[in-house]
């Protein structure tokens, strides 16, 4: 388990915002309440706080609203560094994505990480387990983390941050204002820019349509350089017989089931490969599935090793 509190002097504004309300991450990444004394205490986050349920749900949307940038503060406590795109907007009006190390050139194996759809952003899976179990249940830390124990570049995607408020008025971000946009954008000019030499994709949810999609526009990329794709209960459509040629073999969907970790469930033949991620609950699919997710990287980047080094 890692340490995530920060010390006193040395709060975010985010943290400091979450503080004003009357709560902190503990060194657990747990979010604990703060005492009388102002210390983070052992009771975790309450709901119900007051007896009018809409100053409930204006509170809890508040202590939300901090968790974006307190998780990208941790990403770049991580080593990660933002790029804000496109390159050409000022900063305000731009969005951004993460990547280890800053500048990608010729990463030996590329991982690339995609959320789902909602109010998360990057480097978060599901905002209810951030709030309600700890940083390393809802965040991608952990998945970030054992990459770069196993050697991988990390690329994380923000493809939810799609508006800006300027001068007032909420604004799509000028070509990125969908996560599909805001994909195909880093996709093509700085994952396939980087000239990899194996890239591997971990999505969860709504992230799987963003990968599908991806998939049918650079099928001759995924063909070459993507040897595993990973799915955490993702949302997939109907492939078309070319793409699902090319991604099958190299694709596995963790889905939420009452079956243990990695039972397989029943498909019609062609379909890709489904197993429990052993857990029922949609939003713990990550979660549960972390280490089976990495077998499967590991396996199926030592058979691309093995067939291009012949």
């Amino acid at each position: 388990m890692s340490e995530y509190s920060s010390t006193s002097n040395a709060l975010s504004k985010a943290e400091k915002e979450l503080k004003k309300l009357g709560y902190a991450f503990n060194q657990a990444g747990q979010l604990r309440k703060i005492d009388k004394l102002g210390q983070v205490s052992d009771e975790p986050f309450e709901f119900d706080v007051f007896q009018d349920q809409e100053k409930n749900q204006a509170h809890y949307e508040k202590l939300a609203d901090q968790i974006p940038e307190i998780v990208y503060d941790l990403l770049e406590k991580n080593g990660l560094s933002r790029t804000y795109i496109p390159e050409t907007a000022p900063l305000e009006e731009a969005t951004f994505f993460f990547t280890s190390p800053e500048h990608l050139h010729k990463p030996k194996k590329l991982i690339v990480i995609i959320h789902g759809r909602g109010f998360v952003r990057a480097g978060q899976w599901a905002r209810s387990l951030i709030i309600n179990n700890s940083l390393d249940h809802g965040t991608q830390l952990p998945y970030i983390r054992r990459a770069q124990e196993l050697g991988y570049d990390i690329l994380v995607t923000n493809t939810n941050d799609n508006y800006r408020n300027v001068d007032g008025k909420h604004v799509p971000i000028t070509g990125l204002n969908t996560a599909a946009a805001h994909a195909i954008y880093v996709w093509e000019k700085y994952v396939m820019d980087c000239e990899p030499e194996a890239v591997a994709i971990v999505a969860h949810s709504a992230g799987g349509a963003v990968t599908l999609d991806l998939a049918q526009r650079f099928p001759d990329f995924f063909n070459k350089y993507v040897f595993a794709i990973a799915f955490t209960d993702a949302a997939l459509y109907v492939l078309n017989e070319s793409v699902k040629k090319i991604i099958s073999e190299k694709t596995c969907n963790w889905i939420a089931s009452n079956e243990p970790l990695d039972t397989e469930i029943e498909l019609g033949k062609g379909n890709i490969k489904m197993v429990s991620a052993g857990h029922n609950k949609h939003e713990w699919t990550s979660c549960s599935a972390f280490e089976s997710v990495f077998k499967f990287l590991e396996e199926k980047y030592h058979e691309f090793s093995k067939n291009h080094n012949k």
